[in-house]
């Protein structure tokens, strides 16, 4: 097979986000061709690089989202009408405002009302193919007539409340924004010798990535998948609470239309865990095509520390992961100062860097809130004073590698308030730890009954789970040993790569290929295309000879419509 594999800010540059498993996924599919289309967030990532690609990849095309191209592109007067018409029919949907009463002219043929759905599908599309007829829209989504064109949404009779209240900064915000995300209607990615030319496209996350799937299925019909391990509304909600009320409701509005859009053209929907799939089901994901797939994670470094759990010290509490609020070391921290109180040789080793100038400063206050906590503790008059929390980094020369961080000690502790896929508590079950964790995201998913869980923003039930195991070193070897048998069946990298490879063949299989298939002298394979491929959707009524004779009685009468698609062997790809 051929897979489009579509991203945004990650994979093939080093840096970003499901960078790791689109690589372990492209090296473990090294019987399959794969054209990655990668969308750049910062010129930082680009100036970076790519990291190492293997043999199997065999186009890299990218476009960068944090810079605007000019295409050069001048509307005429008739486009310049097609795009005022789709694009406030886009900011309407957006806005709330019922068909027809934005006051835009409208070219499109009369009919019943369109649900909000398909009013959302049809200004897209629309707008991507006026971008396709004319070359690109960067130019005019960035205009002037597009901040009019919102602010006529806005202010349309029917339009909810937020979407009233919008000022121009307000409508200055979300037009950029949406010139953002719209830039992959101007690319040229969508022809036969593009992902026109592949068997499935397969978005690695939600939101941006998602838009060359979308128009790849609508102008040459290639199925599509995505998948996410985070829904990008609930990161939306979780990353904009500042926002003005105007911007956040316009632009949450949008993120959920196009996840509503994404899920119902889509082949297969995958979450990496239940708590993003019930994300998905809110926005408009259909059940029947949901999967779960667990994040791939290379289980040979935590080997030799899984199999050796004598090896950890037994009054040592760790907390691995990066250094932001929202892993809430505060209440870690005051949590721990109960816990010395019941036993006072414990100690607490923050394993992590921060995450940007924001974790940076968090890490400050830690620091300073540890220092005043636990004033630095003298065996004699003499000495030198010793603070019972470490703050330290993987790569020194204490903790060369993550193994080495959790095998320090007895019980691996999570104090987030947010998570998604807590991959750190992964990891930790990979090494045979005891754990200790808040009930948020997928942990309990994770956890399974292998370890401690607390309600988050409780230091004291998030002392006493620590206090219970290491009072009870017995009680952390079986949780221990539980982590690790599960964290093994579930969460490897051969399971993922498994998981997507019978995916991968379920989609083609209902998907005739559409594309010559060459042998090595350069000819076309007579066989390339199964012959299921054109058996017919509809079966013929029975003769009246053979009724007579007791044929099947699904035979007789009207015709039977075939229900179950019929799938390709694997050998025919």
């Amino acid at each position: 097979m051929r897979i489009g594999l579509l991203t945004e800010g990650g994979y093939p540059y080093v840096s970003g986000d499901a960078r790791l498993w689109c690589d372990r996924l492209v090296h473990g599919l090294a019987q399959h061709e794969f054209d990655v289309y990668a969308l750049s967030r910062s010129e930082h990532q680009e100036d970076e690089g790519w990291i190492p690609l293997p043999p199997n990849v065999r186009r890299v095309r990218t476009a960068p989202l944090w810079m605007a191209e000019d295409d050069e592109v001048v509307l005429g007067r008739r486009a310049r009408r097609r795009f005022t018409e789709y694009f406030g029919e886009l900011a309407a949907v957006l806005c709330g405002v019922p068909e027809g009463a934005s006051g835009a002219a409208r070219s499109l043929p009369e009919g019943p009302p369109a649900s909000e759905a398909d009013r959302f599908a049809n200004a897209l599309y629309g707008l991507a193919e006026l971008a396709r007829d004319q070359g690109g829209l960067a130019g005019a989504l960035r205009s002037e007539a597009a901040v009019r064109t919102l602010e006529r949404a806005c202010r349309a009779p029917g339009a909810h409340r937020a979407a009233r209240e919008a000022r121009v900064p307000d409508l200055l915000a979300v037009a950029a924004h949406l010139e953002r995300v719209l830039r992959p209607l101007s690319l040229d990615w969508y022809e036969d010798d593009g992902l026109g030319a592949v068997d499935l496209c397969h978005a690695a996350s939600g939101g941006t990535a998602v838009l060359p799937g979308l128009l790849a299925r609508h102008f040459t019909g290639v199925p599509l998948m995505v998948t996410e391990y985070g829904v990008r509304l609930r990161t939306h909600y979780l990353t904009t609470p500042d926002a003005p009320p105007a911007v956040r409701s316009l632009l949450a509005a949008f993120q959920g239309r196009l996840a509503a859009e994404a899920y119902g053209r889509a082949e297969v929907v995958t979450a990496g865990n239940t708590h993003t799939r019930r994300w998905q089901e809110r926005c408009g994901a259909d059940r029947e095509k949901l999967r779960t797939v667990y994040p791939g994670m290379d289980a040979r470094p935590f080997a030799e520390v899984g199999e050796s759990p004598d090896c950890a010290a037994p009054d040592t509490l760790v907390w691995v992961g990066r250094v932001e609020p929202a892993k809430d070391l505060v209440s870690l921290l005051h949590a721990f100062a109960e816990v010395r109180k019941r036993q006072p040789r414990t100690r607490l080793r923050i394993v992590g860097a921060p995450a940007g100038p924001e974790g940076a400063a968090y890490l400050g206050h830690c620091k300073t809130l540890a220092a005043q906590l636990f004033p630095d503790e003298a065996a004699g008059p003499h000495a030198a004073g010793d603070n019972p929390v470490s703050f330290e980094e993987i790569g020194g020369p204490d903790l060369p590698v993550a193994a080495d961080a959790y095998a320090s000690g007895a019980v691996t502790v999570l104090s987030s308030v947010v998570e998604g896929f807590p991959v750190g508590l992964a990891e930790a079950m990979l090494c045979g730890r005891a754990t200790v964790s808040t009930d948020v995201g997928a942990v309990v998913e994770v956890i399974g009954g292998t370890g401690l869980v607390v309600p988050p923003r409780n230091p004291r039930a998030l002392a006493e789970a620590c206090v219970a195991l290491l009072r009870d070193p017995e009680r952390r070897a079986r949780l221990g040993a539980a982590a690790r048998a599960r964290a093994l069946e579930l969460f490897t990298v051969e399971q993922n790569i498994e998981a997507f490879h019978g995916i991968y063949l379920e989609i083609v299989s209902r998907a005739p290929v559409r594309r010559v298939v060459l042998d090595g002298a350069g000819e076309p394979l007579p066989f390339s295309v199964p012959a299921e491929a054109h058996v017919p959707v509809r079966w013929t009524a029975a003769s009246p000879r053979l009724a007579a004779r007791g044929g099947p009685g699904w035979a007789a009468g009207r015709p039977v419509r075939a229900t179950t698609p019929v799938p390709a062997p694997e050998g025919a790809r």
